[in-house]
This record gives C-alpha cells, sequence and structure tokens, in this order.
C-alpha cells in the first residue's frame, strides 16, 4: 500500500436561518441535521489526531454565491493541519482569495466541470499541489458511459454530477478524473452522491476504477460507517485518504480508534 494512509475529517457548512455559518450532516445531501458550530469542529479536529480537514460550502455553488471566506478565516486560525476549502470556486481570483483566507488547498466541483480550463490556470498560478478536484459521481446502469464496471451484480458507470449532487452531467467520472490529473489537479477527491451520509460504508466500485485510472492521490469520501470501511477502501481500492464526518461528529468513533484499528491490521497510518 505504499506511503501512509491519511484520515480526514470533514465538515459541511451552510448558512442557518438567521445567516450564520453552521455544520449541517444529511444523507444524500437531503434532510441535514445541525451538527456544530465550524470552528469549534476544527479546533476539535486539530486536536484529535486529524491528519488533514476539510471544510465544504454546501451551497455557494447551489446559490450562486461565494464561499464564505470570514468562516474560512476562523477555521484556518484553529487548524494547523492540512485544510481544504470547497464550494463556489469558480475563478482563480477565487483560488487565490480563498488560499489567502488560510486554506491549503482548494476543492472544486462545479467550476472545473463548467470550465476545465480552470485547473491548468489554477495548477500554473498556484502549484498543482493547491488543486484538489472534487468529483461528486453516482452510479448509472445505461449504455451512456465510457468506463463500466462490475458493481452489486451489475454493470455501472459513474456520472459526475454538479451543484453539490444536484444536476448531472452525463460525464463519465473516470474520464473526468483522468483529464483532472492531465490538467494539472494535484489531488482527486471522490465522492458517492449514492453513498453520501448512510454510513453504508465507500463505493468501492466506484472508488477503484478511479485509483486503477490514475496515478495522482485519491481521497475517498461518502458511506463511512466505521473502521472496517476504512480498511476495505484501503485494501481494496488502494485508496491514498479516507474522508468521514457523521461517524466523527457524533462520538460514534474517534479518529485515534480508527487509526489504531488500521494499525493493528497492517495499513499504515500516522498515530
Amino acid at each position: 500500500m505504499g506511503l501512509t494512509k491519511r484520515i480526514i475529517p470533514c465538515i459541511d457548512v451552510d448558512l442557518d436561518e438567521d445567516g450564520t455559518a453552521a455544520v449541517y450532516t444529511g444523507v444524500n445531501f437531503e434532510n441535514l441535521e445541525y451538527t456544530g458550530d465550524p470552528v469549534e469542529l476544527a479546533r476539535k479536529y486539530n486536536e484529535s489526531g486529524a491528519d488533514e480537514f476539510v471544510f465544504l460550502d454546501i451551497t455557494a455553488s447551489a446559490d450562486g454565491r461565494e464561499t464564505m471566506l470570514d468562516v474560512v478565516r476562523g477555521v484556518a486560525d484553529e487548524c494547523f493541519i492540512p485544510l481544504t476549502v470547497g464550494g463556489g470556486i469558480r475563478t482563480t481570483n477565487d483560488i487565490k482569495e480563498t488560499l489567502r483566507a488560510g486554506a491549503d488547498k482548494v476543492s472544486i466541483t462545479t467550476g472545473a466541470l463548467d470550465r476545465p480550463a480552470l485547473i491548468d490556470e489554477g495548477a500554473a498560478a498556484f502549484g498543482s499541489q493547491c488543486i484538489v478536484i472534487s468529483i461528486d459521481a453516482r452510479r448509472r446502469y445505461d449504455e451512456a458511459g465510457e468506463h463500466y464496471v462490475e458493481a452489486d451484480g451489475e454493470s455501472v458507470w459513474f456520472e459526475c454530477t454538479k451543484k453539490g449532487g444536484r444536476e448531472g452531467t452525463d460525464i463519465d467520472a473516470v474520464e473526468w478524473a483522468m483529464e483532472a490529473e492531465r490538467r494539472g489537479a494535484g489531488e482527486l477527491f471522490i465522492n458517492s452522491i449514492d453513498r453520501d451520509g448512510t454510513k453504508d460504508g465507500y463505493d468501492v466500485p466506484l472508488m477503484t476504477a478511479v485509483c486503477e485510472a490514475v496515478s495522482t492521490p485519491v481521497i475517498a469520501s461518502s458511506g463511512c460507517g466505521g473502521p472496517e470501511d476504512a480498511y476495505e477502501v484501503f485494501t481494496e481500492a488502494d485508496a491514498d485518504a479516507a474522508l468521514a464526518a457523521s461517524i466523527f461528529h457524533f462520538g460514534e468513533y474517534t479518529i485515534t480508534e480508527l487509526k489504531e484499528y488500521l494499525d493493528d491490521r497492517g495499513v499504515p497510518v500516522r498515530l
């Protein structure tokens, strides 16, 4: 498996009815439940052994607004591990301002799908290490795809979605991952729309398909219900990092417990 595997907690941030930033957790991007304050959670995970931290503004793209940079600054002040920020990033100026607010990397989904040259421009201006392309993929069972895999006894391909999974694109996720790598993405953040918030485990066929197609580091996201799911995505898909949210937010497992489980089974992690 090579290099040390990373464990990354993630917060999904939105504005509440009063316009205050808050963390929410849901299933398939719906039925969102208030989870906490983003700055407080950043402080918690910074102290709990996380390898990195991800802040996603989950409605910025859908609402056509900018990322909440004032909140990013507050999070960055409490976060002394690598911080990735995503949501509403459409231009190189957006990238610049997000990095200036304290992010180490930016995660781009809709902005890159709408204008793929943004990847080239961002990598040239700020370095590939700053550019994370986030792919929100969902299973499709028709004949419109390019890369098919066997999943749960059926032949499927994976479609890129945008605006937080609200819109389909007809773009094959594996093909898009390969293009993003060619254009200079330094990391790929693979989210399963079908598994989001379900705790049914990562979509291993999706993660495997992407990991086999690219050499760029892959972060597996969506569906983690416990340490065994992280073990599976590391050993079967060879993902470079596992992202989780609700199991940490609601205290079902600590990051230390998850890492000790992996270490006991021979998965290299930073303890």
